[in-house]
């Protein structure tokens, strides 16, 4: 597959413009994210809304895609980002349904005292207290 499938454009709009508006369209109701800071996979649209939500506030800023593999119905994104002087590695992982809606997102971040950091400013910005 070498054209870049939609929901994957459709994301790099939501990272650029940092417009969680644009998420409406692209999760699909039933889709799952699963974060390296949290235990169990968090279910619905809204609660995947208020993580990649606050993701963009907290990585957006800094984030940059490095690499990409794609085939019909799921992605890797490779990416980097600095939070405070922290390098922070990771890949985002994507999954969609037959009408392009993203079903799942996977996160994984490396190293951990990045991963330690992100936590902390992705619990102060999910609970209000981002400064």
């Amino acid at each position: 597959m070498s054209e870049l499938p939609a929901p994957v454009s459709a994301w790099h709009r939501v990272v650029e413009t940092r417009d969680p508006a644009l998420l409406e369209d692209l999760l699909a109701e039933d889709c799952v994210f699963r974060s390296p800071a949290v235990h169990t996979p968090q279910e619905g649209k809204a609660i995947t809304t208020a993580y990649l939500t606050a993701a963009m506030h907290v990585l957006g800023p800094t984030l940059t895609y490095e690499h990409e593999w794609w085939d019909e119905t799921s992605a890797v994104l490779e990416f980097t980002a600095y939070l405070g002087g922290i390098a922070v590695h990771g890949v985002d992982m994507l999954r969609w349904g037959p009408h392009g809606k993203l079903t799942e997102f996977t996160v994984l971040v490396r190293p951990f005292k990045g991963l330690t950091t992100l936590m902390e400013q992705m619990a102060a910005e999910l609970t209000g207290r981002a400064g």
